[in-house]
């Protein structure tokens, strides 16, 4: 099978061929697990912190990619939920030990033994990949293949971000940073919360014009002030500047969930400027979001499906993953970037 793997750790920005080509055997799936043709996998920034060594893989080469849409064409002994031909989605948990105390109470994604697809497990930047039942999503009928890619990460991890929020109705939500996760934020709570404004910070013209037209109230730079204060704030960027600049919009008692799974270290001096009577007196709280849970993926994708959400998607082949990745850290995008494989 054809595939895009890591082998050494690099920078996107200076790099542009991050991951090399190559032609590998086609796995074979393990007992209970599903073997599944890739039609389309997504591109997600938690690669770049891959590639870059934020996040780094256990060990390369590695296939990176875990928004991944496409058919079991072979199955595992012990397999009872699926069958050969159905369409799946694998999404960033590959599996958890499942007896700890997290696992125990559905908290899966707080296990000490999480395991993440293509990374510390090959993904799905190839022709086949493999996943244990459990971890495989039907994908419901109404998304295309490129469509359902982003709801499987981009998409579920803002469902568990928006959670983490406790928003009600009415009440004011930032989102800092509008790329493929943020976008699907802000069409859930035009959904859900039908009444609560929406602001939205970000440094990218092209991205707050995006925003505007899908029904931000208002927006402006990380550095703006908002109309009002925010009761939540979701942070979807991998510096630190937005989050210390979120912390002043956010009204007493407010929440900021901070959406990524490591932050830039070049960017790390601006937390020096953090002031205590400024940003965080007040009762004002930082919640970070760690990974996603089964339940989080699959109650997102019925709630897409019900809305229906229906995601902006820019397609590659899958020889193009080191343009798309370059584009994702060049930022100024319009929804997410998915690579087309079958």
């Amino acid at each position: 099978m054809k595939a895009m793997q890591l082998t050494k750790k690099t920078n996107v920005a200076v790099d542009l061929h991050p991951l090399s080509a190559t032609g590998l055997p086609v796995p074979v799936p393990k007992e209970n697990e599903l073997l599944v043709r890739v039609h389309t996998c997504a591109v997600c920034h938690t690669e770049l912190d891959e590639i870059e060594g934020r996040t780094p893989p256990p060990h390369v080469p590695v296939i990176p990619g875990h928004q991944v849409v496409g058919t079991i064409t072979n199955t595992g002994i012990g397999v009872r939920n699926f069958t050969i031909g159905e369409r799946v989605g694998v999404a960033w948990l590959f599996s958890s030990c499942g007896t700890c105390e997290h696992c125990l109470a559905g908290s899966e994604n707080l296990c000490p033994d999480f395991k993440a697809t293509g990374r510390d497990v090959d993904g799905g930047y190839a022709e086949y990949m493999v996943v244990p039942e459990k971890s495989a999503f039907r994908i419901p009928k109404i998304f295309s293949d490129a469509e359902a890619a982003p709801l499987l990460c981009a998409g579920a991890v803002g469902y568990r971000s928006l959670r983490l929020c406790n928003l009600r109705d009415g009440q004011r939500l930032g989102l800092t940073g509008f790329g493929a996760s943020a976008h699907l934020v802000l069409k859930i709570v035009r959904y859900k919360y039908p009444y609560t404004k929406i602001y939205v910070f970000a440094r990218s013209e092209t991205e707050r014009r995006f925003a505007r037209e899908l029904g931000a109230a208002w927006t402006g730079d990380t550095a703006d002030k908002s109309p009002e204060l925010c009761h939540a704030i979701i942070d979807t960027t991998p510096v630190w500047k937005p989050v210390v600049e979120a912390l002043k919009n956010l009204r007493p008692g407010g929440r900021l969930v901070i959406n990524a799974i490591r932050k830039e270290d070049a960017d790390k001096d601006y937390l020096l400027k953090l002031d205590y009577p400024q940003h965080l007196w007040m009762e004002k709280e930082i919640k970070s979001v760690a990974n996603v849970t089964r339940r989080d993926v699959s109650e997102f994708l019925q709630l897409a499906a019900e809305i229906p959400i229906k995601p902006a998607v820019t397609e590659y082949s899958l020889g193009e993953a080191n343009k798309a990745l370059y584009e994702l850290k060049r930022g100024g995008n319009r929804g997410a970037k998915v690579l087309r494989i079958s």
